[in-house]
């Protein structure tokens, strides 16, 4: 049998966040977002919240969730703040490859301390040239004895700045393409790593974004996670398991924006009504209703498959693809329902639309999302 009810545990998780986005995200994200500024004390709340570790397991001190209880609560924190929320759920997405695939010896050398004292992490896989094409990275790591010494520039990091670990990823033979790739677990202390000043952006303006740049690091060997060759399948691995997070968050986005054109459409009067009695505006509530209603069914349905070990990069890819067009649909659409004072620094919706355009962007962008379901459905086919 299908069920859409959510146990008391979820609800509870569910609420709490909610009452932390409201009562911790939402005061401070438009500051933020004015100043561009990284808000490192919410992060440290978020920490002792247990929102930075849901995936790891309670044995090395996270909290242990799957996949669905987590994007319960992302959707309450990136209604809160999107920016927040993405500077949060980059920790997972950078951990997740060691809890899936590291050895027992490196979860306990990096989950632990991780989860028992204030951390943040960050996932280092594009570059200023790559991006859907991460076979073709310039970074690489050559082994010589025990060491491997990487070099090379990754671009638009989350948490570059601040990062006590790199998540990373290099080629040992850029003419292996993605049979060259492997992934290292970095620690920020080692000697020549260098972070570059916050790149201004557009919208998530609260999120640390930075390039960060590895001069002749010299990596252990026992920081390499799961073998030679095999960091591109573990990239796109923890790629299925957080897409469906992404997509939730857009539909966080997405929700805000929803609830605060409703609220504006019933009072804001024209031709002596209140808007939303105008039947132009109800449609748009309405395909905003069902465009949230489901983006969130997909993200939730690509969250439970990965929570049962099965495989989901379809779903995964359609839940992010779907969901992040939608949150852009639905920020426009608020803005438009606002009119001139949604375009105005005065009203959330402005900032709501600015924050929806990336999602469209990272984790995926949404074309390669299309991509991959195409090549899933012919394979399905076979």
């Amino acid at each position: 049998m299908i069920g859409f009810d959510l146990t008391a545990e979820q609800k509870w998780l569910q609420g709490k966040a909610r009452q932390f986005a409201k009562e911790v995200i939402q005061p401070i994200a438009g500051q933020h977002d004015r100043d561009g500024t990284f808000p490192l004390s919410v992060m440290k709340q978020a920490h002792q919240e247990g929102y930075l570790t849901p995936l790891v397991p309670k044995e090395y001190g996270g909290q242990g969730l799957g996949v669905l209880d987590t994007c319960l609560i992302a959707e309450e924190l990136a209604a809160g703040c999107m920016g927040v929320y993405v500077s949060i759920f980059v920790s997972t997405l950078a951990l997740y490859p060691i809890i899936k695939f590291g050895t027992k010896e490196q979860k306990e050398r990096f989950l632990k301390p991780f989860c028992s004292k204030f951390s943040l992490a960050s996932y280092c896989l594009s570059e200023l040239t790559v991006g859907s094409d991460p076979a073709s990275m310039k970074t690489t790591a050559i082994l010589e004895g025990d060491i491997y010494l990487l070099n090379g520039t990754k671009m638009w990091i989350t948490n570059g700045g601040f990062a006590d670990l790199y998540l990373v990823f290099a080629t040992t033979n850029p003419n292996k393409k993605h049979k060259g790739i492997i992934c290292l677990i970095v620690p920020s202390h080692l000697e020549g790593i260098i972070h570059g000043e916050p790149i201004e952006k557009m919208g998530q303006r609260a999120s640390n974004t930075t390039a960060v740049t590895f001069r002749q690091v010299n990596v252990p060997k026992e920081n390499l996670l799961a073998g030679e060759g095999e960091g591109f399948k573990k990239a796109m691995a923890a790629l299925d398991i957080t897409r469906p997070m992404i997509a939730i968050g857009a539909v966080g986005v997405a929700r805000m924006a929803m609830e605060l054109a409703t609220q504006y459409a019933k009072k804001r009067i024209q031709f002596g009504v209140p808007i939303a009695q105008h039947q132009a505006i109800q449609f748009m509530l309405a395909d905003m209703a069902i465009g949230i209603e489901g983006a969130r069914l997909l993200a939730y349905k690509a969250a439970w498959l990965a929570d049962r070990g099965m495989r989901n990069s379809k779903e995964a890819a359609m839940a992010k693809a779907f969901a992040s067009d939608v949150a852009m649909k639905v920020t426009t659409d608020a803005v438009q329902i606002y009119g001139g004072m949604g375009y105005t620094k005065w009203h959330p919706v402005e900032k709501l639309m600015r924050d929806a355009k990336v999602i469209q962007i990272y984790e995926g962008t949404v074309q390669i999302m299309r991509i991959i379901i195409a090549r899933r459905m012919l394979e399905e086919l076979n």
